[in-house]
């Protein structure tokens, strides 16, 4: 017999839940108790535990997530006809909206499930069914309808693509959104030098340029006392940085490092710029087993330029990557130009999701989706030698 059952706290888990999803550091109970902890004000998680008879087989991280126009336009136009179409997006993606994954956080971290012990189809449809239950339970706790769900972030070669008539039957219409940028570290290199040599001559020359512009600032890992004693510097570069992009959906807590940091440790890695010993700049990481997840960062934009330190930040991530043996460095959505002139290179993601409102097309939903997280035309660049 397969059955589900929802949980509201990390702390209420299975024992046997780390067991199962070992491979996975944002499934596992610390990173969840960072965020839950932390969570945007407008981010609400639920854990879900997938059963056969007594045995957890599978799992699922389900965030409820209320949107706002503040949220997800942040950056505000005069242009009038950008001021109608906001208007117009707002009024479709307004409301709540449960997301299967971790909006938070780019990638496929919301499933998992034993295949050796139940099939693809019978673990989605429990998801589904749980989807269902938590949407009866917040229409009848706080009065608010579901709209929008969201499966988020999959590879093309993700086997959940194999169960198109599940989503075809629930009217998940599948999306392609902006790629993801991976940088695969040649396990051939033992050094940075390395690195180095295996730059063509244009990339070489960038890279030196790059480092030497940023000669006079001091960039350090930061401890757990120094993150908290941080936290307000942090988020202002952090909220600086996010401000300026087109389209987001929340905003962190200003807690948000000082958590991850006190839960997971050494798996959670903080590094500042510093100028005069001020904070000028920052970058994060997350320790995902053999692979570099970049997390958040910030910085002061007129710095910024001064000594390049968003690309900066890119090869200091990198050389992490080769200096600690990881496979590779997940660089995320955004920037693809410059993190493919690192080394990255572009991955194609999708996501499955359905307007709730019957009266809304889901050819409109998936125009709006387009408009929000435009698959933008961009260079990639070549920086290794051939």
């Amino acid at each position: 017999m397969i059955s589900y059952k929802i949980y509201n706290s990390v702390d209420a888990l299975p024992v046997s839940w780390d067991e199962l999803i070992a491979h996975d550091i944002f499934l596992k109970r610390d990173l969840l108790r960072a965020l839950e902890q932390s969570y945007p004000y407008n981010i609400t998680a639920f854990y879900v535990g997938v059963f056969k008879s007594e045995t957890l087989v599978g799992m699922a991280l389900v965030q409820r997530v209320e949107m706002y126009i503040d949220n997800v336009f942040r950056k505000t136009s005069t242009n009038y006809f950008k001021q109608i179409a906001k208007q117009l997006v707002s009024k479709i993606v307004k409301g709540n909206a449960l997301v299967v994954g971790n909006l938070m956080h780019t990638g496929q971290h919301g499933l998992f499930f034993n295949s050796d012990m139940l099939t693809q189809e019978a673990f989605l449809d429990k998801i589904n069914e749980c989807l269902e239950e938590l949407s009866r339970t917040i229409r009848r706790q706080f009065d608010k309808k579901i709209r929008i769900v969201v499966f988020k972030d999959y590879f093309e070669s993700d086997m959940v693509h194999k169960s198109s008539e599940f989503f075809e039957v629930n009217k998940l219409y599948k999306v392609q959104v902006q790629p993801n940028m991976i940088f695969s570290v040649n396990q051939e290199w033992q050094k940075i030098e390395d690195y180095i040599s295996a730059l063509n001559k244009k990339y070489k020359r960038r890279y030196k340029t790059a480092r030497k512009k940023a000669l006079n600032l001091i960039g350090k890992e930061l401890s757990f006392e120094e993150v908290q004693g941080l936290n307000s510097e942090l988020f202002a570069l952090y909220k600086n940085v996010s401000d300026n992009a087109r389209v987001n959906s929340f905003i962190l807590s200003e807690n948000h490092f000082s958590a991850l940091k006190e839960h997971l440790k050494d798996k959670f890695k903080v590094f500042g710029y510093f100028k005069n010993n001020e904070l000028v700049g920052f970058y994060t990481l997350i320790l995902n087993n053999d692979i570099l997840e970049t997390y958040f960062l910030g910085y002061n934009q007129q710095e910024q330029q001064k000594y390049q330190m968003y690309l900066n930040m890119l090869y200091d991530m990198a050389c992490y990557a080769i200096e600690h043996k990881f496979k590779k460095v997940v660089y995320a959505r955004t920037a693809m130009e410059i993190k493919s002139s690192v080394g990255a290179k572009p991955h194609t993601m999708h996501i499955y999701l359905k307007h709730t409102n019957s009266f809304i097309a889901n050819t409109v939903l998936k125009l709006i989706v387009k408009y929000m997280n435009p698959i933008r035309k961009w260079e990639e660049r070549h920086p290794f030698k051939k």
